[in-house]
């Protein structure tokens, strides 16, 4: 049985990070491009001959050519420019739509069966732009932010409570940004609901850290934004899909008619297999719940008309 094979479209630290942890689990053979001549075919190089140390038998280039990528299982997207310290994820908007439109563009053309996986920023609106350029069915484009949001979100209710990530469960909706909506009452500790073990005003204010989980690695970094959570969470995407897990995972899926929404891509609990996103689960809402989700959908709808006018 042939290898699967990975497109990586950006290799900056996201790009490169995410290429490292599919090569170290073996899930394919990876293409890492870049218009950036050097760039990706030293990094590409530097990965492959790590796979002789880990064990692994996968091929690593780095390429500027899209002929390269032809015939991918998958493509992931990370190409655009980060953020920097006092800027919002939405401020990105008008230089990303341009970039990740022509990445999915010539991508798709080359690999027409592929899943498309989305890591740019603005998330939820670079999702909805790689879907108008590829052409692709709309659930065979997907974009990474509800796994990333809910490790923040599990990563530091596991610290405070001082028990094992592996025994958190999070749920995050919503658009990946300000107004999204981490689901405290879906959230369990070896299946014990999370009030037993915090307050509910000490449980706001981890709600409100992941928000601001993505602003505060910004303001650390000063010259960039986070890489190896988000590439880990891309490649967890990755691996149910080449694997066909079908796990159930937070991500920006298309809604049509889920949530009571139509025609847009907004951060849900999303079964990912073969087939990309082969079902959107819809968790039951209480009234503060359902209207914090609308929030957060309002607020990506703006992102779409934005986009809308730049495509």
């Amino acid at each position: 049985m042939p290898r699967k094979k990975i497109t990586i479209v950006g290799a900056g630290n996201v790009g490169a990070s995410a290429s490292a942890y599919a090569s170290a689990r073996e899930l394919g053979d990876i293409v890492l491009l870049d218009i950036l001549e050097g760039i990706p075919q030293g990094k590409g190089l530097d990965m492959f001959e790590t796979t002789p140390v880990l064990g692994v038998d996968t091929k690593v280039i780095g390429t500027g050519d899209y002929g390269d990528t032809r015939d991918s299982d998958v493509i992931i997207i990370t190409a655009g420019i980060a953020r920097k310290p006092g800027m919002s994820r939405d401020d990105l908007l008008a230089t990303n739509v341009k970039i990740v439109g022509e990445v999915a563009e010539k991508a798709a053309a080359r690999s027409p069966n592929a899943i498309m996986l989305v890591v740019s920023n603005p998330l939820d609106a670079m999702v909805y732009t790689a879907w108008k350029k590829s052409g692709f069915k709309p659930r065979r484009v997907a974009g990474m932010a509800g796994v990333l949001d809910a490790a923040r979100f599990r990563s530091f209710l596991a610290e405070e409570i001082g028990v094992s990530v592996q025994d958190v469960q999070a749920l995050v909706l919503g658009g990946h940004g300000d107004t999204m909506a981490p689901l405290t009452r879906y959230c369990f500790v070896g299946g014990i609901p999370i009030t037993k073990f915090l307050t509910r005003e000490r449980l706001d204010q981890i709600v409100q850290r992941t928000r601001d989980g993505g602003a505060e690695i910004v303001s650390l970094l000063k010259t960039g934004s986070a890489y190896y959570a988000p590439s880990a969470a891309v490649i967890e995407m990755a691996a149910s899909i080449l694997l066909d897990k079908k796990r159930l995972l937070p991500c920006a899926a298309y809604l049509d008619g889920e949530f009571g929404e139509k025609g847009l891509f907004v951060g849900v609990p999303a079964i990912l297999g073969a087939n990309g996103v082969e079902r959107v689960v819809e968790p039951d809402l209480t009234p503060e719940e359902q209207a914090a989700f609308a929030k957060s959908v309002a607020a990506v709808r703006g992102l779409m008309a934005d986009v809308d006018k730049l495509l």
